[in-house]
């Protein structure tokens, strides 16, 4: 691109903002580097940042980079990468007798962290049964809660909903914490009353060695209070080929929130007004069912987290237009309306998240630490209903509006100012039972 339309684009982009907010939020090169980091995040290079391959890695790298840059304080002590193990179980044999008749492979179904588990009648395994005529999804989720090893045996007139769980649950699965041992529960569908039985389960284990990638601009009165600043990094990967593209780049979800990220974080280094302690972190493992952002919540004190801003796919205008976006939970805290009130002299505007139904509050990455009280919101504008580039490989940048990025880069960083500088404390989302 030749400089002049760069500058032409620059000036407009100013031009729109000053819309919004009567003024210039972030500076010029922020605005450029909001560019250049999306495109980066969401080329073809990245090939899809998929967690559990080598292709997370140069996103990693490169987040990284941008954090040294800026001068953040690497989060781990010594680098900017928080590392742990995500475990892989996936099924190798289902092998099970009950008098020594063989049940078939779709007649089993096993729940469990167990990697071989071998049991016969003299085993310390208790025996249940569901008999015909009881309510099969009630008495099966109230089996797999069981403290003990449970063999169960289901009566053969629920065949049907046997077979349809088990291509459920006898898919691979994740283990967040292989220390943590859980009771074994095994469901066999016979008509048989044993008096004898073989169950024989072997699975295959796979270590995956994941990292979040995090920093920190340390508070100068208040350093032991946090404000987290976050969004995932890995996305789904290389799909089956629509054309000739397969990779599936994630430009809105979610290069644009992890983009958002960077932008406030060196905002918020350039300005030095921070009393409290800014955490900055791109979570991986959020599509694989939130384990990044499930390990960094579970090993922080939550008591300490003042507030957390997650931002998910803000590459878009929102369902109410430009220059707004929602927020999930919005009334669990009053972190949106203080928000809200700092941007009182501009146009723009945080919404309740419209989307309700889906749940949306305990599905992203700020469910770990919301469930244990902290205002812990996600900021979006996806319009989750009718989005037909989620999770394809029509994810491209060419389809954001990247304006939209930048109005709501400085939104936040507006709606956030009194709580970072220690004049703001929202109240705390109601904890969940455990």
């Amino acid at each position: 691109m030749n400089s002049v339309p760069k500058i032409f684009l620059t000036f407009a982009l100013v031009a729109l903002s000053s819309i919004a907010f009567g003024q210039q939020v972030i500076s010029e090169q922020q605005r450029l580097d909001v560019g250049r980091i999306l495109n980066t995040l969401a080329s073809d290079d990245m090939r899809g940042r998929s967690a559990l391959t080598k292709d997370i890695e140069p996103a990693a790298d490169f987040i990284a980079g941008e954090m040294q840059k800026i001068g953040l304080k690497p989060y781990a002590e010594t680098s900017f990468r928080q590392t742990f193990e995500l475990d892989k179980l996936s099924p190798k044999s289902n092998v099970a007798t009950i008098n020594k008749k063989a049940v078939p492979a779709e007649h089993i179904i096993s729940l469990g962290n167990h990697v071989a588990l071998k049991w016969d009648e003299k085993s310390p395994v208790k025996v249940v049964y569901i008999a015909s005529g009881a309510d099969f999804s009630q008495a099966f989720r109230e089996h797999s809660l069981s403290k003990e090893n449970t063999l169960v045996l289901v009566d053969p007139s629920f065949e049907a909903s046997f077979v349809r769980f088990g291509q459920m649950l006898n898919k691979p699965k994740f283990i967040e914490d292989p220390n943590i041992q859980k009771p074994s529960i095994v469901y066999l569908l016979s008509a048989e009353t044993p008096k004898t039985f073989q169950v024989h389960i072997e699975r295959d284990l796979e270590h995956f060695p994941l990292f979040n990638i995090a920093g920190v601009i340390p508070g100068k009165s208040k350093p032991d209070e946090y404000v987290i600043f976050s969004g995932h990094y890995d996305h789904i990967g290389i799909l089956p080929a629509v054309g000739q593209d397969s990779i599936a780049n994630g430009a809105d979800d979610d290069a644009s929130g992890v983009t958002a990220m960077l932008t406030l974080a060196d905002y918020y280094k350039k300005k030095n007004s921070n009393e409290r302690t800014l955490i900055f972190v791109a979570f991986t493992a959020e599509e694989l069912g939130m384990y990044g952002s499930k390990y960094f919540s579970n090993h922080i004190n939550a008591d300490q987290v003042v507030a957390m801003i997650n931002m998910e796919m803000i590459g878009k205008d929102s369902k109410f237009g430009p220059n707004t976006v929602y927020i999930t939970g919005y009334d669990q805290s009053d972190l949106g309306k203080l928000m809200q009130e700092n941007l009182k002299n501009t146009t723009f505007k945080f919404y309740p998240d419209p989307y309700t139904k889906q749940n949306l509050f305990y599905r992203s990455d700020n469910a770990v630490l919301a469930a244990k009280g902290v205002p812990a919101h996600s900021f979006s504008t996806s319009q989750m209903d009718k989005d037909e580039y989620y999770h394809t490989v029509k994810d491209e940048v060419a389809t954001l509006n990247v304006q939209n990025i930048i109005s709501s880069i400085e939104a936040i960083a507006i709606g956030t100012s009194g709580i970072v500088e220690g004049k703001q404390t929202p109240s705390r989302v109601e904890k969940l039972k455990d």
